[in-house]
């Protein structure tokens, strides 16, 4: 790209930019309008989007690049995309994780990084906060019940076990979405259990949660969601005895990764009828038919949903946009991925 430098509607210069995702990414994220936001404060290089690195016309459109808006199915950043990319200073990401395409040598460039997690955090906060709720009142467990049989149970002979009010539920990491479930928790009169052994015990109460030792959280709590990030001394975490300890009728939320959990004795746990769970997350991701998991009637198993779909990803494109607005403006991202901290993101 040559000639004049192009300005944004404040005056401002509009760094140079490309969107570098799948085409099918693009086109369920970026409409007319987030496109138009994005050319605002961005000189954007026209499509198509770039979805592999190595072709004479990502190199072309690299060669002046500054900032990188990704996606999903972005191909990692490495040395030969930055030798291309003598210009790059800045990644913006539209969706939450950055480990697939930030490689070291974006770090040793110092390429900063932003990301669009915390956006991604709430609908993964709201789904969690629901199914607490209706996990409390056996909701879909009655619904069933209630076709079956086509008659109502006796609503005061009900067990003094159902229901929400002083139920306890614990939160295994306070992760962004971990910290974002027990802020939207703080409406109902529901008692928060927390185990981070990052997380200091003023923290834990400032966030408005008792710290507690991992034991301690599974025994204690009606509910336990699982929040933490899949890293090696992270899988397999909640094991076999943990899921044993439980509350009779507890149940295990889990929206963070499949391998969190022991799956093998979680599927033993739950044929036992001793509690139950669901899970927007399994490993793998996608189960295949004859799985045992299938065959729990005790879990509710849902298609990975819980994080942005449909309308909801215009909120992970509003806050790049806002991001790269910042950026371009020469005020730093509000949402950056700190390299010392990737050890500790999803």
């Amino acid at each position: 790209m040559t000639g004049t430098i192009p300005l944004a509607p404040n005056g401002r210069r509009r760094p140079r930019a490309a969107l570098a995702m799948q085409p099918g990414t693009a086109a369920a994220l970026l409409n007319a309008r987030s496109l138009d936001a994005l050319s605002q404060v961005c000189d954007l290089a026209p499509p198509p989007v770039l979805d592999d690195f190595t072709t004479d016309r990502a190199r072309a459109v690299l060669a002046d690049t500054e900032l990188l808006v990704t996606g999903w199915g972005c191909p990692p950043i490495d040395a030969a995309a930055l030798a291309s990319a003598p210009r790059l200073r800045a990644v913006v990401h539209t969706a939450g994780s950055v480990r697939g395409h930030i490689t070291d040598a974006c770090w040793e460039r110092g390429i900063e990084v932003s990301s669009a997690a915390a956006a991604n955090a709430l609908p993964v906060a709201e789904y969690t906060v629901a199914m607490i709720l209706l996990s409390g009142k056996r909701a879909l467990e009655r619904a069933h019940s209630y076709r079956s049989e086509r008659g109502r149970d006796d609503s005061l002979a009900t067990s003094p076990a159902l229901g929400n009010y002083g139920r306890t539920v614990g939160i295994l990491s306070a992760s962004l979405i971990g910290r974002r479930v027990i802020e939207l928790m703080r409406p109902y009169d529901l008692r928060v259990l927390l185990h981070d052994p990052y997380v200091s015990g003023a923290e834990a109460a400032e966030l408005g949660a008792r710290p507690v030792g991992l034991g301690e959280l599974f025994a204690q709590s009606d509910v336990v969601s699982v929040h933490t990030p899949l890293l090696p001394a992270t899988r397999g975490l909640v094991s076999r005895e943990l899921l044993m300890s439980m509350r009779p009728d507890g149940v295990l939320l889990n929206t963070a990764r499949g391998a969190v959990v022991d799956q093998d004795a979680l599927v033993d746990v739950l044929r036992l009828g001793r509690i139950r769970a669901v899970l927007d997350v399994t490993d793998p991701d996608r189960l295949p038919p004859g799985h045992p998991l299938w065959e729990c009637e005790n879990a509710l198993i849902t298609p990975h949903l819980a994080g942005s779909q449909g309308n909801e990803w215009q909120r992970l494109v509003d806050l790049a946009v806002g991001e790269a607005e910042r950026w371009a403006a020469g005020d730093g991202f509000a949402h950056p991925v700190r390299r010392e901290r990737l050890a500790f993101l999803a």
